[in-house]
């Protein structure tokens, strides 16, 4: 099992109302095994992140969309929450961010309802993965295969349903982020 990410460099595209432990926890886990991360978002300074029930607290931005070249990362994190992936997802710029990894075949790891993000970058089609239930039917008829399963990952897409499943989230994208771009069959389409 490769775990090395050292020197790896990953984008967290976040924004407003990102689920706190979706993005904080596998940053730390990530710069734990030696990768370096850059949060990225459409807001620049800080953007208020979403605790469970309440607002949460105020998460550094470290790039904004317009100064982040995709081309400068080995891989993407797309923590979820309902309002961080609805605002991205409707936003071109980020949507272009997204389909550059997916284009490249740089890893990719969402979980919870970032996976709506990739739905817009046309990342899905003929994925075996998982999300927040409630995204089961926007992800089928995206053209995924959706499964009620604590982490799935099918040529460099991981993902996992809800907080409660970080851990096997975290082991997971760390085995994918250390292994190299994945050259398969192109099954996403294109928008």
């Amino acid at each position: 099992m490769a775990r090395d990410i050292q020197g790896k460099r990953v984008a967290i595209l976040a924004t407003i109302g990102v689920e706190e432990v979706e993005l904080v926890e596998p940053k730390k886990a990530l710069e734990k095994a030696g990768a370096t991360t850059e949060v990225i978002s459409p807001e620049s300074g800080k953007i208020r992140a979403w605790d469970m029930k309440d607002w949460g607290t105020e998460i550094p931005v470290d790039k904004t969309l317009s100064e982040a070249n995709p081309d400068h990362y080995d891989a993407l994190l797309l923590p979820g929450g309902v309002m961080n992936p609805d605002k991205l997802r409707a936003n071109n710029d980020a949507v272009k961010f997204v389909r550059h990894f997916v284009e490249t075949d740089k890893p990719i790891a969402a979980i919870c309802h970032g996976p709506w993000t990739l739905i817009e970058a046309g990342g899905v089609r003929g994925k075996r993965m998982t999300s927040w239930p409630s995204l089961r039917t926007d992800l089928a008829n995206a053209g995924a295969e959706w499964v009620d399963e604590e982490v799935v990952t099918d040529h460099g897409l991981v993902t996992s349903r809800k907080p409660e499943d970080i851990p096997a989230f975290i082991d997971k994208m760390i085995e994918e982020f250390a292994e190299r771009r994945h050259t398969h069959a192109r099954t996403a389409s294109r928008r």
